[in-house]
């Protein structure tokens, strides 16, 4: 298997675990999208130098995980995945901010570095709240949920093809790739050979997309989204956005860590 169709395996296995019967599948797409938008919004709102005043956040993604019944070993995997782009954002901080931090003896940390884990940590219980929202939702549920709350037809309707011929593209490429691997017997690329394949896959992805547009015209689309099931908002819908809403604005107002360890200092 090749790693296109490695990287399209674990993009599938996102839908098959939102196909499922979980507690969390049983809660509004709306209210899920509502309580990540304010983890989301609560995570970054912290200073940059915060990392155990965060900890405490991390409660949500794995309850998530947890009520929807996902998996921690593909999460990881995704995660590292989209782990460089977090070190290429933060990696020059420890060498721009040299001013010592934290003391421990003779070792002096910079707050280059504290910001720096900081950033991982944000990008950690973001990314990782992000892809347990799909996991346990599906993309379409996701997509129209963004839609009821407001969010542009225009994007979601793109958002939704994008995920959806992600597929289509990547199907395209794991073709070439093994038409190039078996002419050339399994000798590696020249570095001047990629042009021309990156080329020839744009023009194949060009076609297939106009082949697929006049299916979908011919098919009576007109840039709505519509599904089978209607969205029907419970009071169990309200109560799991004022309970985690709740929890956010207490870890935000105060600093759990801090004040557990004050406590038990002053127990001892």
């Amino acid at each position: 298997m090749s790693r296109i169709d490695a990287a399209l395996r674990e993009l599938r296995s996102l839908e098959a675990l939102a196909a499922r019967d979980t507690p969390l599948a049983r809660v509004d797409p709306r209210a899920k999208v509502l309580v990540t938008m304010a983890f989301i919004v609560t995570v970054v709102s912290f200073d940059r130098y915060s990392i155990a005043a965060l900890l405490p956040l991390a409660l949500f993604p794995m309850a998530l995980a947890a009520l929807g019944d996902v998996p921690a070993a593909p999460l990881a995997r995704k995660l590292l995945a989209a782990a460089p782009f977090a070190l290429f954002v933060g990696i020059f901080n420890p060498l721009l901010d040299r001013a010592p931090m934290l003391v421990y003896g003779d070792l002096a940390i910079a707050a280059g570095w504290v910001s720096f884990a900081s950033i991982l940590l944000r990008f950690a219980l973001t990314v990782g709240a992000a892809l347990v929202l799909v996991a346990a939702t599906g993309m379409h549920p996701l997509c129209a949920a963004l839609g009821r709350l407001g969010v542009p037809q225009v994007f979601t309707v793109q958002l939704l093809f994008l995920f959806r011929y992600a597929f289509v593209l990547g199907a395209e490429a794991s073709r070439m790739t093994v038409a190039r691997e078996l002419r050339s017997c399994g000798r590696g690329m020249a570095l001047a050979a990629y042009g021309p394949l990156l080329g020839h896959l744009l023009l194949r992805a060009f076609e297939r997309a106009q082949r697929i547009h006049l299916a979908m015209l011919a098919r009576g689309f007109d840039g709505e989204l519509r599904s089978l099931w209607a969205m029907r908002w419970q009071g169990r819908d309200t109560l799991f956005v004022l309970a985690w809403c709740a929890y956010f604005v207490l870890v935000r107002a105060i600093d759990m860590p801090l004040a557990a360890g004050r406590l038990l200092l002053g127990a001892a």
